[in-house]
């Protein structure tokens, strides 16, 4: 009886949790579809008496909202693709190479994790002005393709692969190359599905480093976007929720097609060396 009453009770829980969660989710689609009017009426409607998808059609025709769109696919998708390979490779020479210093280079590798973003962001602007980069996609790809969480991440999934099948590899005239290629990133796909979500979320919600390097509306990524919506007296908050709701689901998409992967790549993470 009482392992039935643990078990009610941690069930109850979850359940209440999970509707803590999602309750904002569908308090934001449920005003994406309320007129600008609906929105202020007290006691608030939770399900709008009279639904609209007047919001969207507005927010698509006001607003290049396909260009925005693009613009922070094409970001994300080769931010992700450029942090896993540069992740995986440094990764890789962390966890299966021998050299001086390794171990040393390492730890002060992550010590990095502890200099706020904000530091940074100076002597970043000033290399891609250097460079000429400035309102350019390159100056919102470049930067996020190297990060320190990637490469710990790629190094605890480096650790937990048996020595036999490097040694194996080794022993019939493989290259590093060949063992980190055909040997290793075979086996962590678990884990670069993760660094591929957390990637992805994290440069398609930037709004901070594309406002400081983008001045073209050309170039505004959906975040950038977003924030036109924003009045300077007031805001429609119909409006804003329905270009919201259009920006999650890209996100939701990738997160239901990589979820396996992504709860496989979390439990190898806390692996020890």
């Amino acid at each position: 009886m009482n392992k039935f009453f643990r078990s009610f009770g941690f069930y109850v829980l979850l359940i209440v949790g999970a509707f803590i969660m999602i309750v904002p989710f569908l308090w934001m689609i449920s005003t994406s579809l309320k007129n600008s009017g609906a929105t202020m009426v007290f006691p608030p409607e939770f399900i709008p008496s009279e639904p609209t998808t007047e919001n969207y059609q507005e927010v698509t025709g006001q607003f290049p909202m396909m260009r925005f769109l693009w613009n922070s696919l094409l970001v994300a998708v080769l931010s992700t693709i450029g942090q896993i390979i540069f992740s995986a490779m440094a990764g890789y020479a962390f966890a299966r190479m021998q050299f001086k210093g390794r171990d040393k280079i390492f730890l002060l590798y992550l010590a990095t994790m502890m200099v706020p973003t904000q530091v940074t962001m100076i002597p970043q602007f000033i290399l891609m002005k250097e460079f000429g980069w400035l309102d350019t996609y390159q100056a919102m790809i470049v930067p996020t393709m190297f990060a320190v969480f990637g490469t710990f991440l790629m190094r605890q999934a480096m650790l937990s692969i048996p020595r036999e099948l490097e040694e194996a590899a080794f022993m019939d005239g493989a290259s590093h190359f060949r063992v980190f290629l055909n040997v290793c990133m075979p086996l962590i796909k678990p884990m670069i599905a993760t660094l591929g979500i957390f990637t992805f979320m994290q440069s398609w919600n930037n709004f901070l480093w594309p406002l400081i390097v983008v001045s073209s509306r050309d170039l505004a990524t959906l975040p950038l976007g977003l924030s036109l919506l924003q009045g300077r007296w007031g805001t429609d908050w119909g409006l804003m929720m329905s270009g919201v709701v259009i920006s999650i689901v890209p996100i939701l998409a990738v997160y239901l097609f990589a979820q396996k992967y992504f709860i496989q790549g979390m439990t190898m993470s806390g692996m020890k060396e």
